[in-house]
């Protein structure tokens, strides 16, 4: 384990209204950590994350009191396939790709999920193991709340099952709406939404346009939008041609954003 950095705060995790320090690699780049000689408490993060935000008060402290905050670093596995879905996670903060191995050993991107979204929340829901594995595309901060905990206060306050639900149902329009985007129409407007949907995500603005900072191989970006890396190849290398978005080291530039929305219109 590398030494942590003298000009950074320490890591936490903090459950029961109480913080004490994480044994995890350093931690650099959380902005909610970072920005305070404080670590921000689970409550604060439960208020800041859309899926608990319409949850009463007086509920979101029961919440927080059973919830462990937990940091992973960029690269490390938030949970593997086959795992025991033991707690509910939410991501409060970074950026997570789940994936799938096939028979043949090839990792396939199933999705991205970002700050707001839950993970594993249906092998929680049904008690069985995770049916793919999740890593930590970046410095990411997570809500963990034990199965037990969390279905003892769904029990107990019926308000906070209604508050849990709106956000979930979002959640599940959303992620139709990916599907139908996989599964249909031409490929080409498939990777314009999937650029816009990137660059409205986690984009800052670049004098050239609109900086992801997310690297992608070509062979994940034919994954994510259900195409061969052929074709990837060919779109990626004539809209860089064309300046419509151009490939980085550490991520991708859209050059021409209304180019891209006629396209994903198409």
């Amino acid at each position: 384990m590398s030494p942590p950095l003298r000009s950074q705060p320490p890591l936490y995790t903090e459950g029961a209204g109480r913080a004490s320090r994480l044994n995890s690699p350093p931690f650099c780049s959380l902005l909610l950590v970072r920005s305070r000689t404080v670590p921000p408490t689970a409550e604060e993060l439960l208020q800041s994350v859309p899926l608990y935000r319409r949850v009463p008060p007086d509920d979101r402290r029961r919440l927080a009191a059973a919830t462990t905050v937990k940091v992973y670093a960029k690269g490390e596995t938030v949970f593997a396939e086959g795992d025991a879905a033991e707690a509910f996670l939410t991501i409060a903060e970074g950026r997570v790709k789940v994936f799938k191995m096939t028979p043949a050993g090839k990792d396939v991107i199933l999705e991205l999920f970002g700050a707001g979204d839950p993970l594993g929340a249906l092998a929680v829901y049904e008690n069985r193991p995770y049916p793919a594995s999740a890593v930590a595309l970046e410095d990411t901060v997570c809500l963990l709340i034990r199965k037990q905990d969390f279905f003892a206060l769904l029990e107990a306050h019926p308000a906070l099952v209604r508050s849990l639900l709106a956000g979930l149902t979002r959640r599940l329009v959303e992620l139709t709406t990916r599907l139908a985007d996989l599964t249909g129409g031409r490929v080409e407007p498939r990777f314009a939404r999937l650029f816009l949907k990137l660059a409205d995500q986690m984009g800052r603005p670049v004098p050239q346009g609109r900086f992801i900072p997310l690297h992608l191989a070509r062979q994940e970006l034919a994954d994510l939008t259900g195409t061969t890396i052929e074709t990837c190849i060919r779109i990626m290398s004539r809209w860089g041609k064309d300046e419509i978005v151009r490939t980085e080291k550490e991520g991708f530039t859209v050059l021409d954003r209304g180019s891209l929305e006629a396209l994903a219109l198409d």
